[in-house]
């Protein structure tokens, strides 16, 4: 897409024109998009003006002094609660109307959407559609009442003469008056009539018609600034604020329409985030419902603080209660919940052991920390908290010892990174990040230095902090709300500047790169942007304004369209979203991916988090981690103390254009930092520093490395495929063996009377017992051409259709009837009788032979069809039935020549050799020469020799040939093409999969020995299948087992697979192993800003459209990724972990 892409199509552009100034008036719709009744829009009119009416009746009799202004303002309200409910009432009984009389309408669908049908003025559409209602009665009573008190506030708020003593000036008094009842107006149309759509939307869903009581809701509140002057004595900062707060009045519907005044949903959880973290000290949560209780908490903690009588009383309350609340509570109680249980039951396991003594020495650290802190803060508040604040005195030589070690772990954090400030690389990080080993050797220094530097942040700097505090003379007068809040010395005022002055550099940072990068980079560079940037230019005093009120509020800045239009986004928690974390994710077949990395990822996060290597962490810092095609997001929550909480989210594997762009870039500027350094200079530059994306540092994490392989020359090679039949039978033999010896671990020892009256074990029963052992099965209709089957042919079918992806519907019908039947001749085809009796008809055998097979060689009509009938076999050994396979499995229906024929290539040494693989550890008694005897148990090899032949004949059928890789590749994928055999086989589902698995292993084993040699021995053939039985999973991705592998922590994973584009067949193996992933850390406020320009783009403007401009690749901005990184439904991570706690002690 290039990039003059229309920042929103035709209909959206359409439908923007439509919702926007219904957002700006509250509500009235004056441009529907279709031609509509004159009296739609007069109706609108009249209900928009009616507050001003009833305002007018009670201002008027004030004027007049009729009445007193409280009156008037009683008056005023009373008529518009009676006038909403009047309008409420009318809109329930339209829809009743509406559903006693229904009247059938045909759906048009050329019309527009929304088009209404108006009868008449007053009609039941009419009033639907000026007036939708509430959904709840509730609200329909509750935001009646707002709107009559809010009028009649409204009426008091703008007496003229309450004006006039404002301002002493008629001209503005009449301006105020004016305007002012337009915004009220907006107010009660938007509660009352008809609300808008709010250009600041936080919920996707307003379920519980909250957006209705925004606007009343800044209404009031100023308002209440104005009762607040009214009935205190004379304030002069309260008259001014009065003041301005009536000219701001009058623009209220300018910030509404701009979407700068947040919705009461994100303005109460911003607002409890802002005292929480700057007034009570602690930090942005995890979920709302832990920022409601921390909240809570903390302020029942500071209002407790008021009423202690003793100053000493008030250090230690504080002091222990600052240090609990820094805790992460709930994980440390689940943590003793879980080890309570874990003891209890007595689970003597060595990794339970283990984690019973680390909660065991987390709980005695805090304790001795909480113990230590609070002798510290008394005994200094006592000894030697009298003395005011000089260049001397004990807490001044306590704050040059605060910052000497605050300049200490800042140069220890920043020397922990790739680079330096962001733009020098720095010279103590390792060169070679090629590999773990040499990685973590040249890393050592500066791990210790990161050690250094967790002891003075966890350690020493606490207590000089509780020293500082604890010595102020200030503490000395009780009662005192700046105590108990915690403003001591300015402490938290410092707080609030460094956090916004930070937010400041980094907005700035965003600004200019979305200025520069409109030009710079050709692809982003529109007909309008030099218009942009001379603009910005001209009004770079209004810009900068801007950014320093987002920064100000802790708001995103919003760049519209990704564009540098520079708009102020409302206020919002530092998470960006309204639901829980995690709870959401488009869930695919990569998630699995991802979800097996989290657990090795955090606990790498924990190492780098601590000693500082990711740079300054705080709750909505941004990290992207690459490696190979997966990149994952990092999202931080909350921290505290010695914990942090985290949000990793994964992103798509099947790349996009845009997304391919992107992870290009990121790449570029990983192997610039990590990669390229050999030979670099010792000061190189960030060439990348305008990026939104800075190196931090590699990390080693254990996950799956994924190699895929061309098999051109390996599966095509006649050698190769020739050998894979015999290969087949000795993996085959090895997993039925194996098959066998492990079902026999299972079982109850073997009752040896019971065995002796048994006697033997028939390897197929006679005919007179065929009927009894084996049931006859009905026929599928593709097995034999009956009147059923032709029934069923159509001109399109294809008889040689081999494709495994097309499945094929098979309907079972009747047994056979004991009387033979007569079966029609398909013309080309071959037609086989038997002239065994009709009881014999029933055996699977003889039906396979009455069928029409195509591709067998020609038989003589009338000709009796030989078939396998072996004499009773008893075993010699009373053991061998441990081994033996189920009865079944014996019963393929292979002629006696044929079996004769591939007898041969049974491999009888391999065989023995297995058996005498095997250990009977499990058998408490058992004779000394127990495999000899099973060895050279004939009978047992009999079983094994029509097992083994009948899966080949099954996945090959009766012919000899090299299998070609076609076939190869569909019976690997369980695709087999049709045979002979393979209908017994399927049959079978337990031998089927065994023999599935097993021809896994042999083409797994053929591209072993074509890659690193042939099989010397027997040994080392075991040693293989024993390693594919222990350490791999080979199948298929699509596979559920192959995700199961996944999470499971397989060491090793092999699939096959095909490139219908190139024709070739590919390799896929994923390796478990330890390594370097790389992390960068992001621009928190371009994610911000981007999140807020989606947020607004999708919800408000419903600007959906897969090609839109402000989701294509920006190299800089990471603006593709960045919006696949946001919560669904707006972005679509394909993995969302829920909050994770992160240990950093």
């Amino acid at each position: 897409m290039g990039p003059d892409v229309p920042l929103l199509n035709d209909y959206k552009q359409e439908f923007f024109l439509k919702r926007f100034p219904q957002t700006v008036l509250g509500g009235p719709r004056f441009k529907l998009g279709y031609c509509a009744p004159p009296y739609i829009y007069v109706n609108q009119i009249i209900l928009f003006l009616t507050p001003w009416v009833l305002g007018g009746v009670g201002t008027l009799l004030y004027q007049l002094d009729i009445m007193k202004d409280y009156y008037t303002a009683a008056l005023s309200g009373g008529l518009m609660l009676v006038t909403a409910l009047i309008l409420q009432m009318t809109n329930l009984y339209a829809r009743q109307k509406t559903v006693t009389v229904e009247r059938m309408q045909i759906q048009n669908t050329l019309r527009d959407e929304d088009e209404y049908e108006f009868s008449s003025c007053v009609g039941s559409e009419t009033v639907k559609f000026i007036i939708p209602g509430k959904k709840y009665i509730v609200n329909t009573v509750f935001h009646s009442f707002l709107a009559g008190v809010m009028c009649g506030l409204g009426t008091w708020y703008l007496l003229p003469n309450r004006i006039t003593l404002l301002y002493s000036n008629i001209g503005g008094t009449i301006v105020i008056f004016v305007f002012g009842w337009v915004t009220i107006c907006i107010g009660e149309y938007s509660l009352i009539i008809n609300t808008a759509t709010e250009t600041a939307t936080f919920q996707a869903l307003d379920t519980y018609e909250i957006t209705a009581l925004m606007r009343p809701f800044y209404i009031f509140v100023f308002i209440a600034v104005d009762l607040a002057h009214r009935f205190t004595v004379n304030i002069p900062v309260l008259e001014q604020t009065n003041q301005i707060l009536h000219i701001i009045f009058l623009f209220l519907p300018f910030l509404w329409a701009l979407g700068i005044l947040p919705p009461l949903d994100a303005l109460f959880l911003w607002g409890m985030e802002q005292v929480l973290e700057f007034g009570l000290g602690g930090s942005p949560m995890s979920s709302n419902t832990r920022l409601l209780v921390m909240f809570l908490i903390s302020a029942g903690t500071a209002i407790a603080s008021y009423f202690i009588p003793s100053t000493v009383g008030v250090v230690l309350f504080m002091t222990g209660f600052g240090f609990i609340l820094s805790l992460n509570l709930s994980e440390i109680g689940l943590a003793f919940k879980h080890t309570m249980i874990s003891h209890l039951a007595s689970n003597k396991s060595k990794s339970s052991g283990l984690r019973i003594h680390f909660v065991w020495r987390e709980f005695f650290f805090y304790l001795t920390v909480l113990t230590l802190a609070l002798i510290e803060a008394s005994l200094l508040h006592h000894f030697a908290g009298f003395s005011a604040f000089s260049k001397a005195s004990p807490q001044a030589i306590v704050s040059y010892i605060l910052i000497i070690l605050l300049i200490v772990m800042w140069i220890l954090r920043e020397i922990q990174g790739v680079y330096l400030f962001g733009i020098f690389r720095n010279p103590f990080y390792p060169k070679d990040v090629r590999t773990v080993t040499v990685f973590m050797e040249t890393q050592r220094r500066l791990m210790k230095i990161g050690v250094v530097r967790r002891i003075l942040l966890t350690l020493v700097s606490p207590f000089a902090m509780i020293a500082f505090l604890s010595l102020d003379s200030s503490l000395q007068s009780l009662h005192s709300v700046s105590i108990c809040i915690g403003f001591t010395r300015t402490f938290r005022m410092a707080g609030v500047i460094r956090d916004r002055l930070l937010q400041l550099i980094s907005k700035l940072q965003f600004a200019v790169a979305v200025l520069v990068t409109s030009w710079t980079e050709k692809k982003q560079r529109r007909k309008s942007t030099a218009t942009l940037i001379t603009l910005n230019i001209v009004f770079f005093p209004i810009v900068l304004a801007f950014i320093a009120v987002c920064a100000l509020l802790s708001s995103p800045m919003l760049p519209l369209f990704t564009l540098p239009i520079f708009l102020i986004g409302f206020p919002r928690p530092i998470r960006s979203w309204p639901g829980p974390v995690g709870a959401t994710a488009c869930i695919c077949s990569d998630t699995m991916y991802y979800q097996q990395v989290v657990p090795s990822l955090a606990a790498a996060l924990q190492s780098a988090l601590a000693s500082g290597s990711l740079g300054l962490s705080l709750p909505g810092s941004h990290y992207l981690c690459r490696f190979q095609d997966r990149l994952i997001w990092i999202l931080v929550l909350e921290r505290g103390f010695t914990y942090c909480c985290v949000n990793i989210k994964g992103l798509e594997l099947q790349e996009t254009s845009c997304h391919t762009a992107e992870a290009h870039r990121v790449d570029e500027v990983f192997e610039m930092a990590f990669e390229h350094q050999e030979h670099a200079e010792t000061f190189s530059l960030n060439h990348h520093f305008g990026n939104i994306l800075t190196p931090c540092t590699a990390l080693p994490v254990r996950l799956y490395s994924d190699a895929r392989n061309v098999l051109s020359g390996i599966i095509d090679s006649h050698e190769n495929l020739k050998q894979l039949k015999d290969d087949f039978l000795k993996v085959l033999v090895w997993i039925l063996v194996q098959y066998c010896y492990k079902k026999s671990k299972m079982c109850e020892k073997l009752d040896k009377t019971t065995k002796n009256k048994e006697g033997s074990f028939p390897l197929t029963q006679p005919k007179a017992f065929d009927s009894a052992v084996e049931k006859p099965r009905p026929i599928k209709d593709e097995d034999s051409f009956s009147v059923d089957t032709i029934a069923d042919w159509t001109d399109d079918s294809d008889l040689f259709d081999l494709d495994p992806s097309k499945t094929r519907e098979r309907k079972e019908t009747k047994p056979l009837e004991a009387a033979p039947r007569t079966l029609l001749s398909v013309p080309g085809s071959v037609e086989m009788e038997s002239a065994v009796g009709a009881l014999q008809e029933t055996a699977p055998e003889d039906k396979l032979y009455k069928a029409v097979v195509l591709g067998l060689p020609a038989v003589d009509k009338g000709k009796k069809q030989e078939v396998v009938r072996l004499p009773l076999v008893e075993f010699s050994c009373s053991y061998s039935e441990l081994l033996s396979i189920p009865e079944e499995w014996r019963t393929a229906p292979i002629p006696t020549s044929k079996l004769n024929e591939m007898r041969q290539r049974f491999p009888e040494d391999w065989y023995h050799f297995v058996l005498s693989q095997l250990d009977f550890f499990h058998l408490k008694e058992k004779p000394s020469n127990l495999l000899e005897d099973i060895t050279k148990d004939k009978a047992l090899k009999e079983l094994y020799v029509h097992g083994v032949l009948s899966c080949c004949f099954g996945l090959f059928g009766l012919d000899s040939t090299v299998p070609a890789p076609s076939h190869v590749f569909r019976a690997y994928t369980g695709g087999i093409p049709w045979c002979v055999g393979l209908d017994w086989l399927t049959g079978k589902p337990e031998l089927f999969q065994l023999a599935l698995k097993a021809f896994r292993y042999t083409f797994k084993l053929m591209v072993d020995k074509a890659s690193l040699g042939p099989v010397e021995n027997f040994k080392e053939l075991i040693n293989y299948l024993e390693e594919y039985e222990s350490d791999w999973y080979i199948g298929l991705v699509s596979d559920i087992e192959w995700q199961q592998a996944v999470l499971q922590e397989k060491p090793y994973l092999f699939s096959l697979g095909h490139d219908p584009n190139m024709g070739v067949y590919t390799g896929r193996v994923l390796t478990l192993q330890e390594l370097l992933v790389q992390v960068g850390k992001l621009n928190n406020e371009a994610v911000r800003g981007q999140w807020a320009n989606l947020s607004w783009e999708l919800l408000y403007a419903t600007n959906d459209d897969e090609e839109r401009y402000s989701i294509q690749a920006h190299p800089v901005l990471l603006r593709n990724l960045t919006v696949q990184a946001a919560d669904p439904p707006l972005g679509y991570p394909v993995y969302s972990s829920a909050s994770l706690h992160v240990p950093l002690l």
